[in-house]
């Protein structure tokens, strides 16, 4: 159960409709307003600042999809923000991500990867939400193999679904009809 009661569209602020159309008429599409997004049109100018920045990190990066989504389930997965990993599972598996690396990221475990890159992308992930920082070797390794901008939008990625993660756990946002609980074991 969420915590904020739903808006009907006819009583939306000026502000609250103008973030609605900027979304909806963005990359993103006609997409309902449920996620983070049902909470950030609430908020007028900040919404709309924090869902460009969701637009730019999904849609304008040199960063591969599958890199993008592996990062995002293991924020979503550290969160146990069950929205987000239960949506962005989903869009892993279609980049070609394996259910194997996708159950062990539900259930905490570290994930066996076939790629190198993967591997990295996960460490790279993990180190900065559990140490906050990246050690020598493993900054070193993604600046090799990303560069500097791919590790720049990689680190941006990770702090947005960081975002991303605490809005829908700190409002109670449920998933969507039909998605499955992630966490429900």
């Amino acid at each position: 159960m969420t915590r904020l009661p739903s808006i009907p569209e006819d009583k939306l602020t000026d502000s609250q409709l103008a973030v609605l159309q900027a979304i909806q008429s963005g990359p993103r599409g006609k997409i309902p307003m449920t996620g983070p997004f049902g909470v950030w049109f609430r908020a007028g100018n900040i919404g709309n600042a924090i869902q460009k920045l969701g637009a730019s990190l999904r849609y304008e990066t040199v960063l591969d999809e599958t890199f993008k989504e592996l990062a995002i389930c293991v924020v979503g997965s550290h969160y146990k923000a069950k929205f987000e990993f239960a949506y962005h599972a989903e869009l892993a598996k279609k980049t070609g991500i394996s259910d194997k690396i996708l159950e062990d990221l539900r259930h905490n475990k570290t994930p066996s990867f076939n790629d190198s890159r993967l591997k990295l992308i996960y460490q790279i992930t993990t180190q900065l939400l559990d140490q906050h920082s990246l050690s020598d070797d493993i900054y070193r390794e993604g600046i090799n193999e990303f560069n500097e901008q791919g590790m720049i939008e990689l680190v941006s990625l990770v702090g947005y679904y960081c975002l991303v993660s605490l809005t829908l756990n700190a409002f109670e946002i449920p998933i969507d009809e039909g998605m499955n609980d992630p966490f429900n074991d």
